[in-house]
C-alpha cells in the first residue's frame, strides 16, 4: 500500500473540477484509490463520492493506493493534486443549453458545475428535456454554447440558427458526430468539440454481454422461467471457445472487444482502414481483408465510425458471405447495416445470433418511452419477429464510469473553449 498527505489550501476548497480529474486519473489503474478526510471515505474513481466528502481549506487528505500497479498510479494521482487542486484561471461564465436532457445527465452535469469562479468550470446549464431540432432551436437563443447527444439533430437550418442566436460552441456529449453539419458550422464560426473516446470497455462488454443473450438465448430462457416453465427447448447455443472473432474496427472499443474474444478462447480476426501493426505483433489478432473476415468469422463484432466507406458495410452481398450460423453484433452506428438485407436474411434463417444496440431507422425510437403504445416503426418491428434477435435501447455506453467520463471531458471541452486552452484531439473539423 502507498499513501499520500495532502493538505488542502485552495479557499474553494476540493471543489468539482478537482474531484472530477483525479476520478477520471484513479480509473486508468488497476489499483483501488481511496480517500479519507474527517472520518469519511470516498472511492478515488467515483467523482460524486469524492465530492461528498466536502473537503475544504484546512482539511487533510489522506490517499491511500493499493494494488499491482499502486507506484504509477500513486504518481499519476499526486501529478493531478499538484497541477489540478490549486489551478486558478479568470473567465467569463459560459451560459449553456442541455439539450434531450435525462435524470441521470443532470446526476452528473449539475454537480460538475455547480461551483463558479476562477479554477472551477464557470458554466452554468440550463436543461431541456426536448432534443435539439428545428422546433426547438429557438430555445439556445440567448446561450453561448449547446450540448447535444446522438439524437439531437444539428443539421444546416439548425447551425444557422444557432448563429443567429449567437451560439459559439456545440458540445457533444458523444463520440460521433454523424448528426452535425460540420462544413455549415466551420462557414459559421461554431467550434464543434466532442468526446472522443469515455468508456471502451463499457460499450466492447455491452457487446459480448448481448451477443452472448442472443446466443444462449437468454431473453427467452428469462420469460420461460417467469412462466414456470424449465424445459430448454429453444434454447440451443453454441461454444465461443475455439470459434473465430471478426472485429470490424480495431479502434479502442474494437481492440477492447478483441481483448474480451481473446479470453473467451477465439482466434480474432480484424479490419480497419487504418491496421495497427502493434496489435499484430502482440498476437492479439490477426488484420485480414473484409471479405476473408466475413467469410471465415463465427462472431462478427462492428466497432467502426460511420463513414461513406463503412456506410451498409454489412449488406446483402457481405451477408451472402457470412456462415449461416454466423452471430453478429452492432454497437457502434445503426446504419453500418442495410436493415432490409439483414431482415431478409433472418426470414431465410441466416444467423445463428443477432444482437443490436444500435440499428438503421432507430433515430424515434433512441432514449424514448413508448411503452403505453404499440410498436409501429415497421424495422423495429420485424427484426423483434426473430427469436435468435436482441435488441437494447443505445445503452451500450451506459455505465457510471462512461457517464462520469462524458460529463468530465464536456465540461473540460467547456472550460478550455472559455478559457481559450488546446482542444488535444475533441475538435471536430469538416
Amino acid at each position: 500500500m502507498k499513501e499520500l498527505i495532502y493538505l488542502v489550501t485552495n479557499p474553494m476548497g476540493v471543489h468539482a473540477r478537482p474531484c472530477a480529474l483525479f476520478a477520471q486519473c484513479c480509473v486508468n489503474f488497476k489499483s483501488a484509490v481511496t480517500v479519507e478526510t474527517k472520518g469519511k471515505t470516498a472511492d478515488g474513481r467515483n467523482c460524486l463520492e469524492l465530492l461528498d466528502l466536502k473537503a475544504q481549506k484546512g482539511d487533510t487528505l489522506t490517499v491511500q493506493v493499493t494494488g499491482e500497479d499502486e507506484e504509477l498510479a500513486l504518481e499519476a494521482v499526486r501529478s493531478v493534486i499538484d497541477k489540478e487542486f490549486n489551478e486558478k484561471k479568470e473567465a467569463n461564465l459560459l451560459k449553456i443549453a442541455f439539450f434531450g436532457t435525462k435524470d441521470y445527465d443532470r446526476t452528473f452535469f449539475s454537480e460538475l458545475t455547480r461551483d463558479k469562479g476562477e479554477g472551477t468550470y464557470n458554466s452554468d446549464i440550463k436543461y431541456f428535456t426536448s432534443n435539439l431540432g428545428p422546433e426547438t432551436v429557438y430555445l439556445a437563443e440567448g446561450f453561448d454554447a449547446v450540448c447535444v447527444f446522438v439524437n439531437d439533430d444539428v443539421s444546416c437550418p439548425v447551425v444557422e440558427k444557432l448563429k443567429e442566436y449567437g451560439i459559439r460552441l456545440i458540445l457533444l456529449r458523444c463520440a460521433g458526430f454523424n448528426n452535425v453539419d460540420l462544413p455549415m458550422a466551420r462557414d459559421c464560426g461554431i467550434t464543434v468539440l466532442r468526446v472522443p473516446a469515455y468508456s471502451p470497455y463499457a460499450v466492447a462488454e455491452h457487446a459480448m454481454a448481448i451477443v452472448q443473450e442472443a446466443n444462449r438465448r437468454l431473453h427467452k430462457a428469462y420469460n420461460k422461467v417467469k412462466d414456470n416453465n424449465f424445459a430448454l427447448s429453444g434454447l440451443l447455443g453454441l461454444d465461443l471457445h475455439n470459434k473465430v472473432a471478426g472485429i470490424v474496427g480495431t479502434g479502442k472499443i474494437g481492440v477492447c472487444m478483441a481483448r474480451i474474444c481473446k479470453g473467451y478462447g477465439m482466434t480474432v480476426l480484424g479490419w480497419d482502414a487504418y491496421p495497427s501493426e502493434e496489435l499484430e505483433e502482440e498476437g492479439l489478432l490477426t488484420y485480414v481483408e473484409q471479405e476473408e473476415l466475413f467469410r471465415r468469422s463465427d462472431l462478427i463484432s462492428l466497432h467502426a465510425p460511420l463513414f461513406p466507406k463503412t456506410y451498409h458495410i454489412v449488406n446483402e452481398e457481405t451477408i451472402g458471405m457470412m456462415k449461416d450460423t454466423a452471430m453478429l453484433v452492432n454497437t457502434a452506428r445503426g446504419p453500418l447495416i442495410d436493415a432490409e438485407a439483414l431482415i431478409a436474411a433472418l426470414k431465410k434463417g441466416k444467423f445463428h445470433a443477432v444482437a443490436l444496440d444500435v440499428y438503421e431507422g432507430e433515430d424515434d425510437n433512441v432514449y424514448t418511452d413508448r411503452s403505453d403504445i404499440a410498436i409501429t416503426d415497421d424495422i423495429t418491428a420485424r427484426l423483434l419477429m426473430f427469436p435468435q434477435v436482441v435488441m437494447t435501447s443505445h445503452q451500450a455506453f451506459f455505465t457510471r464510469e462512461a457517464m462520469q467520463a462524458i460529463a468530465v471531458v464536456t465540461m473540460e471541452n467547456a472550460r478550455n473553449f472559455n478559457e481559450g486552452n488546446a482542444y488535444c484531439d475533441a475538435e471536430v473539423t469538416a
